[in-house]
């Protein structure tokens, strides 16, 4: 079973955290690079700028927004294959900067993940 985890970018860094991983299509305005302590900066696993543009006129549309990020992920293994690698090893962290604690590309992608690692 995989530990994925989320993190908004001004939550502290935890011990338990594990590798973090930035998964925002662009760096949060006024974050200092070396203040995240992330391992990487995984561009390639965020929702297209056209899906997050769509997403923030509608954000009462969360299902719909996971199925249309979920088939982007399925195009573009690479993107999150990194990730899912180091999930198998131990915990990981998705930091993220929308507002939304529980309706953003990190909490999806978290999910989707941890379907992908389960199915083997």
């Amino acid at each position: 079973m995989s530990d994925i985890r989320t993190k908004r970018v001004w939550d502290p860094h935890e011990p338990g955290d594990g590798a973090r991983f930035l998964v925002d299509g662009r760096w949060p305005p006024g974050v200092r690079h070396d203040s995240l302590r992330i391992v990487r900066w995984v561009r390639e696993a965020a929702p297209s700028g056209k899906l997050m543009r769509w997403f923030r006129r509608s954000p009462g549309k969360w299902r719909e927004f996971k199925e249309r990020y979920s088939s982007e992920l399925d195009d573009n293994p690479q993107g999150w294959e990194p990730i899912a690698r180091q999930a198998r090893l131990g915990p990981v962290t998705l930091i993220y900067a929308m507002r939304d604690r529980r309706h953003n590309n990190a909490v999806a992608l978290a999910e989707y993940l941890t379907d992908r690692i389960s199915a083997g």
